[in-house]
């Protein structure tokens, strides 16, 4: 198991400097390395699912805690709607421009057809639901940061450090030479991180489900019937 403890050694080990000062700077390196993954890998095994509720008259929906990229969103019905079976009904991303002009009045409701990010700890969805529903989100959710602490409660290893190792350390490797002010061993370390991210996006791709791709464009569905429409 690739622990915070190993990935700081393999970092002095190939630096070849043990200093104090160059040692206090490895967590920084962590830490913007395991960012800069984190945006740049789409890894459906980061994904996590969690039962929402939409409540009646209200068009705002609240994200799980730490919820950084929404894939999917859907609710449980007994009725036919929009031509699919009863069951789970998927909703379709959309932009918040696009869900505001496509429902400009949210006291009225209707079925809900669109999703779309309202803020960093909220979806918009629309029309405004008549009812309570139940329903499900999936999203990316940041993993535990490694952590130097100590402890039962520490983060020693994490998603990172035991899936993509290679391309932590290469990341964290880039950090650690821009510190020493190492800039041409820096190229080197990017392309290495490049083909180590590349392999990584490469897996995700091949695993990724159908249903997990975002709809292309905001073409519009069928219109539903307004209830309390003026």
């Amino acid at each position: 198991m690739s622990t915070y403890a190993y990935l700081k050694s393999d970092i002095i080990n190939t630096i070849e400097n043990d200093s104090t000062e160059f040692s206090d700077q490895i967590s920084f390196f962590v830490q913007r390395a395991e960012s800069r993954i984190m945006k740049e890998l789409d890894d459906v095994a980061l994904d996590s699912y969690t039962s929402i509720t939409f409540t009646a008259g209200n068009p705002v929906v609240s994200l799980p805690d730490g919820a950084l990229v929404v894939r999917n969103v859907n609710f449980t019905t007994s009725a036919t709607v929009y031509g699919e079976p009863t069951g789970i009904i998927p909703l379709l991303q959309r932009t918040y421009e696009y869900a505001i002009d496509y429902w400009n009045k949210p006291t009225s409701v209707g079925t809900p057809r669109y999703y779309a990010r309202k803020t960093n700890t909220q979806i918009y969805v629309v029309p405004t639901p008549t009812s309570t529903l139940a329903g499900e989100i999936q999203y990316t959710k940041q993993p535990l940061a490694l952590s130097s602490a100590t402890g039962t409660s520490a983060t020693t290893s994490n998603y990172f450090s035991e899936n993509c190792y290679n391309a932590l350390f290469n990341a964290c490797m880039i950090e650690a030479n821009y510190f020493i002010k190492d800039f041409q061993v820096v190229q080197t370390w990017e392309a290495t991180y490049k083909n180590s991210i590349d392999a990584l996006r490469n897996q995700a791709r091949r695993t990724r489900r159908d249903d997990m791709e975002t709809p292309a464009s905001p073409a519009g569905g069928p219109t539903p019937v307004i209830q309390g429409a003026n």
